[in-house]
């Protein structure tokens, strides 16, 4: 636990309603990355993103200040946000699909056209690779190196020994180095 982590649930415990911003403000943006990697637009991950920490506030909210005390922040909410990706995407499965308008570009979008395009279309390469991977595997290899839980955490949030996540975590990577050799001979 960091120690700002500590002084943090410290202040949740206090007084809920004071500390929850600066919770929300210092860990949306992991919680964002981990569900923009596990859902396939932006949006939706934005959509999630939003419903953890709703979720989480009402948690709080219920909790005698000596379980806030307990908790460990980061393995908290990364339960709430997968659990929540996962439900999103049975849904996803039984709506119709959204087709993109052609030609449609943000205005609002940072950089040029061309970087854009160019980290859009890297992004959702490694997005797809991902994808790909057994559900373990992604889920360890996400919380580990893009959101950069601890071992430990990433077992906590996935209800499974260290040792198994460490396996999956090597699998994973394992299988993405030969996607991305296999790409490249092609």
């Amino acid at each position: 636990m960091s120690p700002t982590e500590g002084v943090l649930k410290k202040r949740l415990a206090a007084d809920l309603d004071e500390a929850f911003p600066t919770m929300l403000e210092e860990m949306q943006g992991l919680v964002f990355n981990g569900a923009r990697r596990w859902l396939p637009s932006q949006q939706d991950a934005e959509d999630v993103t939003q419903e953890v920490f709703v979720r989480a506030y009402r948690a709080l909210a219920d909790y005698r200040p000596e379980r806030i005390a307990e908790l460990r922040l980061k393995p908290w909410l990364f339960t709430i946000t997968i659990n929540l990706c996962r439900n999103h995407a049975r849904t996803r499965g039984r709506r119709p699909s959204q087709v993109p308008l052609d030609g449609y570009h943000d205005p609002a979008g940072p950089g040029s056209v061309e970087s854009d395009a160019v980290t859009a279309v890297a992004i959702d390469e490694w997005r797809d690779r991902l994808a790909r991977l057994p559900t373990p595997q992604r889920d360890a290899i996400v919380l580990r190196h893009v959101i950069g839980l601890s071992y430990a955490e990433v077992g906590e949030v996935l209800d499974r020994p260290a040792g198994t996540v460490k396996s999956d975590v090597s699998r994973g990577l394992t299988r993405l180095r030969t996607m991305l050799a296999t790409e490249e001979t092609t």
